[in-house]
Order: C-alpha cells, then sequence, then structure tokens
C-alpha cells in the first residue's frame, strides 16, 4: 500500500474562491503536501488525463469542464493516503456525500463536484506522474 494519493481542486472550487480553504483543510486532515502547483489544462491534456472515461457519455463534458478554467494539482502524503483521501472528499454526487466532507460543503453538482482523488494507489502513482515531473515532487 502506498502513502500517497493525487488530487487536483477543479475548475469550479477554483472559481468559487475554496482552493485556499480545501487545502487548509486538507493540511489540517494530516495531509503533507509532496508537490502542488496551479495551471490550466488543455483540451488535449484533459482528454489524456481522462482517457479511461472516453467511451462514458460524460467524457466531451468532463474534458470541457477540467479545461474551463485553473486547477491545483497536488500528490499529498499520509498513512493510507487513498482510502483516508476518499473519506475526506465524500461522494461524487454531493447530495450524497456524509456531512462536513469537502464536496458537501463545496461541490455544486455530480459534474462540478470541486475536486478530484485518486481510486486506487496504482492510479494515484499514473495520476501524480503525470501532472508532475520526478523532479516536481518531494
Amino acid at each position: 500500500m502506498s502513502n500517497r494519493t493525487f488530487t487536483m481542486i477543479k475548475p469550479d472550487a477554483f472559481k468559487n474562491g475554496h482552493a485556499g480553504t480545501i487545502i487548509d483543510r486538507i493540511i489540517k486532515e494530516g495531509f503533507s503536501i509532496k508537490a502542488m502547483k496551479m495551471l490550466k489544462l488543455s483540451p488535449e491534456k484533459a482528454g489524456e488525463f481522462y482517457a479511461v472515461h472516453k467511451e462514458r457519455p460524460f467524457y466531451g463534458e468532463l474534458v470541457e469542464f477540467m479545461s474551463s478554467g485553473p486547477i491545483v494539482a497536488a500528490i499529498l502524503e499520509k498513512e493510507n493516503a487513498v482510502e483516508d483521501f476518499r473519506k475526506l472528499i465524500g461522494a461524487t454526487n454531493p447530495a450524497n456525500a456524509e456531512e462536513g466532507t469537502i464536496r458537501k460543503l463545496y461541490a455544486t453538482s455530480v459534474g462540478e463536484n470541486a475536486v478530484h482523488g485518486s481510486d486506487s494507489d496504482e492510479n494515484a502513482k499514473i495520476e501524480g506522474d503525470f501532472m508532475f515531473s520526478g523532479l516536481e515532487q518531494f
């Protein structure tokens, strides 16, 4: 099991001014930041990142949304990082998310759900390496 996970604060949360609050919450929950940067994904890069969903009906909308504005990408470290972070962010649908989770507090819909969190140790590594070179990871 890895102690690292990957996250992105999505364009909706960034646009609504929640990026700093979300980062603060992540740190207060015991995660340390091992890499972080703000960037704007091109539609091509967003499509490449979400290629696993290419055959899904929401793929085009997802790519458009994720390339619509700035994001904050980060690699986080903590014991049991993937599972603990998934609990912290809550269900994809904010209506189903537990009280106090990031998505319950800051997401507006299933599509604009404030944050991305890796769903496995393997994907955390792949996603982190997609966004950060080895020189950017600490």
